[in-house]
């Protein structure tokens, strides 16, 4: 999937930050091919690492060698990555964790990913008296609607198909919160049980989805509630409001939009 020819010093039990930027191929959430080398759709993210200084690694496939240059620095590093089109981008992110995560977890003290063109942090998490004080609890995004709602029913199409107790889980937490796979975090083993978790259920469930979904939202809100419920903290002060473009909040840890 991908080479790693470059030294990660601050991976020596050091919290990190992970995000994927995959363009040249077509995005069905934003129903447009993202263009490869445009720095500025994740400017943002990076920027906001580094005021908090926390680490970050950015996984792309278009980024040139000049913006790479241009951009990385000692907090922030790029690894470039191969594409498999049986999955959407959406999905394949969580392939990409997988294999860095099985190779370098005992590396890395605790994480979050989340996408890199809408969400920025606003507080460091690692240093949160609620982080460090839950290490067997995961921490996600939440929206302000519950699971059961339009969207997600068209967007958990497929999966209702495939997974024989989707209808089951949906019908239970129908009042609960959406969770938002935008914002992912916890302690290292935390979030390798939970990514190498959720990229098997991909690979088994949502590998030919041919659904305009890509139901990363519904398997997400899936394992979480099925399997990592008891140990999950959602919400305030993780994130701000979900679309709420509360650029003048800083009580929470990440914006995502």
């Amino acid at each position: 999937m991908f080479n790693l020819s470059t030294e990660f010093p601050f991976l020596a039990g050091a919290p990190l930050v992970m995000a994927c930027h995959l363009t040249g191929i077509f995005d069905v959430n934003r129903t447009t091919v993202l263009p490869n080398d445009d720095f500025s759709l994740v400017e943002a993210w990076a920027s906001s690492l580094k005021t908090n200084g926390v680490n970050g690694i950015i996984f792309h496939n278009n980024f040139s060698e000049t913006t790479i240059k241009e951009q990385q620095h000692a907090q922030l590093s790029f690894i470039r990555v191969g594409f498999n089109n049986k999955y959407n981008p959406n999905i394949y992110r969580y392939l990409i964790y997988s294999e860095f995560l099985n190779r370098f977890v005992f590396h890395i003290s605790a994480l979050f990913v989340t996408d890199v063109s809408d969400v920025v942090m606003v507080q460091n998490p690692f240093i949160a008296v609620l982080f460090y004080n839950n290490t067997d609890t995961l921490f996600c995004g939440d929206e302000p609607k519950p699971l059961h709602n339009e969207w997600m029913q068209s967007h958990s199409e497929y999966l209702r198909h495939t997974i024989a107790d989707y209808e089951a889980y949906e019908n239970y937490f129908r009042d609960s919160p959406l969770l938002n796979c935008g914002i992912i975090g916890g302690s290292s083993i935390i979030m390798q049980r939970f990514i190498n978790a959720l990229t098997t259920l991909h690979k088994a469930y949502n590998q030919n989805n041919p659904t305009l979904y890509t139901g990363d939202m519904g398997a997400f809100n899936y394992l979480v509630r099925t399997k990592f419920n008891q140990k999950l903290l959602h919400g305030v002060p993780i994130n701000t409001l979900f679309k709420g473009y509360e650029k003048e909040r800083t009580d929470c840890w990440f914006r995502h939009k």
